[in-house]
């Protein structure tokens, strides 16, 4: 007859039939901690660190000193993207002339005969504000056509204008100096021309009475 072994049965329920805790129950294993109790990186001693240094931690940017502009509340803390580098420029600026190069060449051979593109000078920078402002106060209406006026598009195209004359004052040419002067008092002029005509417009009509503007007359542009 084989040799029966011997079993020993341990009893490993932590309570008792009455609910009370065994003496000789095994220690509970500690629970891991649940997500929400985990300690998130703005609690952390380095985020409340920083927090409590205040908005003068953070430098302000050069570009937002000069400007004097002010963001949305919180975008004083971000810090804007570093400038590019000199060799970067010039790796940019050299791509795009020889892409430049490509496209011109490309163009003059599909179209036998056809000059190089003129060079963008300031004087053309000067003409193509000048134009888009004369436009913007309806000097595009054809022969019989109301004109059509966008008077905020005018302001600032003639702000613009402004602008470039008051960054280049003292580094521009007579001719250059002349030409930016004579361009600023005509829009000057026009704008004014256009806002009276405008207001003698609104001062002949009834109120409620809905009178569409005088043959020829400008409109604003809504």
């Amino acid at each position: 007859m084989a040799d029966i072994k011997e079993f020993v049965i341990n009893d490993r329920r932590k309570f008792t039939a009455e609910g009370d805790v065994r003496p000789d129950a095994p220690p509970s294993e500690p629970k891991p901690p649940r997500p929400e109790t985990l300690q998130r990186p703005e609690d952390s001693d380095a985020a409340r660190l920083v927090e409590h240094k205040g908005p003068q931690a953070v430098p302000t940017p050069v570009a937002a000193q000069d400007s004097g502009a002010e963001g949305a509340p919180g975008e004083s803390d971000e810090m804007l993207p570093p400038a590019p580098t000199a060799e970067q420029v010039q790796q940019a600026r050299r791509a795009f002339d020889a892409t430049v190069d490509r496209l011109d060449t490309a163009i003059r051979a599909t179209n036998p005969g056809m000059e190089h593109p003129p060079k963008i000078t300031f004087e053309r920078v000067v003409q193509s504000l000048y134009m888009q402002a004369l436009m913007q106060l309806g000097g595009a209406a054809g022969p019989g056509q109301q004109p059509q006026v966008d008077l905020l598009g005018a302001r600032q195209t003639i702000d613009m204008l402004g602008v470039l004359g008051e960054k280049t004052k003292g580094n521009l040419t007579d001719a250059e100096a002349k030409l930016l002067d004579t361009a600023l008092f005509e829009l000057h002029m026009g704008f004014l021309e256009v806002t009276q005509a405008l207001s003698r417009q609104a001062a002949t009509r009834k109120p409620g009475a809905g009178v569409p503007p005088a043959p020829g007359g400008p409109s604003i542009v809504r």
